[in-house]
């Protein structure tokens, strides 16, 4: 999945952004007046400026990536005093909106993956479509996607990319890249691309290139996205007040999996503690949550003509109970575990 967040025209200028399922999302968010919402995927801003629309509401917007932060400014100029927007990672909600004063809000919204913005700049090194620096990193710091493929074992390489690539022929990549990389590093995206190509080959009737999953697979690893998405799911139930509601927008499958579980766990009736906690018991809890739509919500046939980058998304959302917060388990919800990598 090298599809993420729509792509042209909300905040920021020229045409760049279009809001994945933006009235679903809102449907099922339902913001009113007074609320408080956070936007823990910030972009472009197409969801935030939709919201501030529909609603007299404040939003806090959370992104990791400065150029998103940035591109704030005009957006907070149209809404005074409306919008708070603050450089971080989306897990880290919680202390992010008590630095802004407050310690609960009415909702929350994840529209996950790669923004247009990022995509469509060569120079971010996320797409194998534009040639640029091999980078794919959401923030500004910490190590390359070149540094991984150049660095990381040969085993190693093939566990990310047939675990978090869902790569059938993650090996033969894996092999292929440490061969290229003992003639001289691999510092570019064309360059990954043609070496899994080689190896892949392609079919005339090939909609997506070879290299889409084994590019997911090192932006995951790079980014820590499924981590960071379970975290993020469990600081929003922790966050929410009664009634308040998360939406959750995903683009394959290694999401929408952590997603579903964590809404199914804390939703049917009687979900008994993980046993993987050590201070799990055989008590049952309360559902901390009521589901909004029992099967994930897809994008219109309409919407996919218009954007393409939308047919996978999936959304999942559901209203906060009264009931306590659940302890989070990373394998419960299907987090690969990484301990072992070097």
């Amino acid at each position: 999945m090298m599809a993420g967040r729509g792509s042209t025209a909300a905040v920021g200028g020229p045409a760049r952004h279009i809001p994945v399922m933006l009235s679903e999302v809102l449907q099922a968010l339902a913001p009113k007046s007074g609320d408080i919402i956070i936007d823990g995927t910030f972009g472009a801003g197409g969801y935030t400026e939709a919201i501030l629309q529909q609603a007299d509401c404040k939003i806090i917007a959370i992104d990791r990536d400065a150029e998103a932060f940035r591109l704030s400014g005009r957006l907070a100029g149209k809404y005074p005093g409306r919008l708070m927007a603050v450089l971080g990672r989306f897990s880290e909600m919680e202390a992010l909106a008590a630095s802004e004063g407050f310690t609960s809000v009415d909702g929350v919204t994840l529209d996950l993956g790669v923004s247009s913005m990022q995509l469509d700049t060569g120079e971010r090194g996320f797409s194998f479509a534009k040639d640029g620096p091999l980078d794919m990193r959401m923030g500004e710091e910490g190590p390359t996607a070149s540094d991984i493929v150049n660095a990381l074992p040969e085993k190693d390489l093939a566990w990310i990319i047939a675990v978090l690539g869902e790569e059938r022929r993650a090996r033969a990549i894996a092999r292929a890249i440490v061969a290229r990389r003992g003639e001289q590093p691999i510092a570019r995206t064309g360059e990954l691309a043609d070496i899994v190509a080689k190896v892949l080959g392609r079919k005339r009737d090939e909609t997506k290139h070879p290299a889409t999953r084994t590019f997911q697979a090192i932006r995951l690893y790079l980014n820590e996205e499924l981590d960071e998405l379970a975290k993020g799911l469990a600081a929003a139930e922790r966050l929410l007040k009664a009634g308040g509601r998360l939406v959750v927008v995903t683009f394959h499958s290694l999401e929408d999996r952590i997603a579903k579980r964590f809404f199914a766990s804390r939703s049917a009736p009687g979900p008994r503690a993980s046993r993987h906690l050590p201070e799990a018991s055989d008590r049952e809890l309360p559902p901390s949550f009521r589901l909004l739509n029992r099967r994930p919500l897809e994008p219109s046939e309409e919407e996919v003509r218009r954007n393409p980058r939308a047919r996978s998304a999936r959304l999942r959302a559901g209203e906060r109970t009264e009931a306590p917060a659940y302890p989070l388990d990373l394998a419960a919800l299907g987090v690969p575990s990484m301990a072992h990598l070097m």
